[in-house]
């Protein structure tokens, strides 16, 4: 098995390296292919010089604008015009603000500059160029081009960054939970193996299948293999050590060990893996195509902890776990363990148990009223804010009504006069050009009056649509970077809708069969999505009231719900297969606070991992990413510590046996007694 593994790896690694090559940031890879603003993008690139780039570039200085200022300007523009413009002769039309203390310029660019990896040279060559001016002089270069550059910027060091953050984090924790000098080493190789099998196993399925890959995509596929692996791997270790002390060989402890732990972290797998896959009803590109990657991460997780984890440390044997080595017929503890009196506690006030937790979760649920709306665009970047957001602020604040961004709007060129004449009437824009003509398409660029992302110019996009739509209906389209992010936010909130249910039904179907009951999937589901809105309701006191972002990026919270509720369902899972499995021999009171002694340990060590793995995504610069991070490990730690410890344990001995119907335990007497709730709760 090592020697398969072996070779695999060596193979995997040059498809796995390849991974980059496919990940693409474009807006149109963001956005569902139904949309007026895809199709826009789409119509764009068959124009004459398609391309749609637009360089601006921003002088300030505080005291007031001075002529050699202006002359500065006019030399950068001649300058840039001829390296990136697409008509290096056009003359310099220069804007000064109202109080003359501000120059704005803007610059078409040619087609060649527009594609992702020349916006970045175009982008780092103007401002080198920049760089000689006048003292005291401020120049920005932003605008649409400018502001991809930046984000592709933070998006290549992503991966490496957060590969190396995790594997820290996570080789710190195992070192703490095992105490141990060498063995921390074992699962985190195995999960190094899993890593680099899902990163070839995506790049390989990209080239039969067609769908997306983000960047965004890739950092959670990072996270999720060493987050779910390293949980495989704890609740392996531990059932292995428990069966080290019943079987001589290693070998048949860890037959045993798999027959006990892999059924549970099979379903484990299975339940975040379908719920991955729901994703791919999704409408928005970069949502739908996170669901076969993060299937792959888990699969491959699954794959490498079933099979190569196993062999390595039978073929380490017990020495492996110096010094606490386990020994042969000497009992491990487990009545005098803290999750043993844990249990008896929560036995002896069972109401209280399970009802005064529910009430702090709907309280912190509460957290949501008055949420802000979606993260706007100039506010995706945290910790280090890049010139062209500087400068596309300062445009906003020093030309009132002139920095709109322009909507893009499509006509067929039968109705091109018509599709002018209406958008210029239209309420809320300024003024509207005609540009560039093909044989399909007439594009006019229409600059509304208010600020971009504001509501008023979402309020004209929405006006441009109803308007193009009455005087040529399909014959016209209304797009632009604006129109783009109106229609990534409603496709979030539909596919929100959408999925959402889907998830929550396959997790309710899995558990029904691993359960084989109807009352305990339905109990447990409902408690990780009671976790999830306290999670999220917290993480929105958080982000607005302590680290002040201006919103929720609108795929969070269906990404964090996925999560939550997959993962959440994972520990339930965990400890509901052992509690049962004691069930079967003690009743399930008694099963309970054996399952709960047993698994408590672990499963909070795997909590506490997968929580600070996703918590390593708060160490980047992007708003989105810091709050998929923050609200998946939040609400882990909720479920792992609150939730699973206590309020689920207590509503399995608050129900007693009801708790498996209509399955056979259910019917069974052992424990009637004992389902009887404490008079003096």
């Amino acid at each position: 098995m090592l020697a398969v593994w072996i070779g695999m790896v060596v193979g995997g690694l040059s498809l796995a390296g390849k991974l980059d090559s496919v990940t693409r940031d474009n807006q149109a890879d963001y956005l569902p292919a139904g949309a007026q603003s895809t199709k826009v993008l789409l119509a764009e690139a068959g124009l004459p010089d398609g391309g749609d780039g637009l360089l601006v570039v921003v002088y300030e200085r505080a005291a007031g604008i001075q002529p050699g200022d202006r002359a500065a300007a006019e030399r950068d523009y001649t300058e840039l015009a001829k390296r990136f413009g697409n008509d290096a002769d056009a003359p310099a039309e220069i804007v000064e603000s109202n109080h003359g203390t501000a120059l704005m310029l803007g610059l078409p660019l040619d087609d060649n500059w527009v594609t992702d990896e020349a916006e970045a040279t175009t982008v780092a060559d103007a401002r080198a160029l920049l760089a000689d001016r006048p003292a005291g002089l401020n120049a920005y270069v932003t605008g649409p081009s400018a502001i991809g550059a930046d984000m592709d910027e933070i998006f290549d060091a992503v991966d490496a960054r957060l590969l190396l953050a995790t594997a820290v984090v996570v080789a710190l924790l195992l070192i703490l939970t095992y105490r141990s000098p060498l063995l921390w080493l074992v699962p985190l190789v195995s999960v190094g193996v899993a890593a680099v099998t899902s990163m070839g196993a995506v790049y390989a399925l990209t080239q039969v299948f067609d769908f997306t890959i983000t960047s965004m995509s890739s950092a959670l596929l990072i996270v999720l293999v060493f987050g779910a692996g390293t949980d495989y791997a704890l609740l392996l270790v531990s059932r292995y050590r428990e069966e080290l002390h019943h079987h001589e060989r290693p070998i048949d402890a860890m037959k045993a060990a798999l027959r006990g732990a892999g059924p549970a972290i099979a379903a484990s797998a299975a339940t975040v893996t379908a719920g991955l896959l729901c994703l791919l009803v999704a409408d928005l590109n970069s949502t739908s195509g996170l669901g076969p990657v993060g299937a792959a991460g888990i699969a491959a997780s699954l794959l490498v902890m079933l099979t190569f984890f196993p062999a390595l440390l039978v073929v380490l044997g017990r020495r492996i776990f110096w010094p606490f080595m386990p020994r042969f017929g000497a009992e491990a503890r487990r009545s005098g363990s803290r999750w043993a009196r844990l249990g008896e506690l929560v036995d002896r006030r069972r109401v209280v148990s399970w009802a005064a937790p529910l009430v702090i979760l709907g309280a912190l649920a509460l957290g949501l009223v008055g949420a802000n709306g979606a993260l706007p665009q100039l506010d995706q970047f945290a910790r280090s804010i890049p010139d062209s957001v500087t400068g596309a602020k300062l445009i906003d604040e020093r030309f009132p009504g002139q920095g709109g961004q322009p909507v893009t709007v499509m006509s067929r060129p039968d109705k091109s006069r018509e599709v002018l004449a209406a958008v210029r009437s239209t309420s809320g824009v300024a003024g509207a050009e005609t540009g560039r003509a093909g044989k399909d398409w007439v594009e006019i660029e229409a600059i509304p009056v208010d600020s971009p992302e504001s509501a008023g110019e979402t309020a004209t996009i929405k006006r441009l649509r109803d308007t193009v739509q009455k005087v040529a209906g399909d014959a016209a389209l209304v797009g632009g970077p604006s129109a783009e992010l109106l229609d990534t936010d409603e496709t979030n909130k539909s596919d929100r809708n959408r999925v959402m249910p889907l998830i929550l039904l396959v997790v309710l179907v899995i558990l029904g069969l691993l359960l084989r009951a109807v009352v305990a999937p339905l109990v447990l589901v409902a408690t990780v999505v009671v976790s999830f809105f306290g999670a999220l309701g917290l993480c929105n006191l958080l982000f607005d009231r302590v680290l002040g972002f201006g919103g929720w990026e609108s795929s969070v919270p269906l990404i964090g719900f996925l999560f939550l509720v997959a993962l959440g369902v994972d520990y339930n899972i965990f400890l509901m297969s052992r509690v049962r499995e004691e069930a079967v021999r003690y009743g399930t009171v008694e099963g309970t606070k054996r399952g709960l002694a047993v698994t408590g340990g672990v499963i909070t060590s795997a909590g506490v991992v997968l929580a600070a793995t996703f918590a390593v995504l708060a160490s980047l610069p992007l708003v989105m990413l810091i709050e998929i991070g923050v609200l998946v490990a939040v609400g882990v730690l909720i479920d792992t510590l609150l939730v699973r410890s206590v309020v689920v344990p207590a509503l399995t001995m608050s129900l007693g046996s009801r708790m498996w119907w209509p399955g056979k335990l259910s019917r069974t007497r052992e424990d009637r007694e004992e389902d009887r709730v404490d008079e003096t709760v």
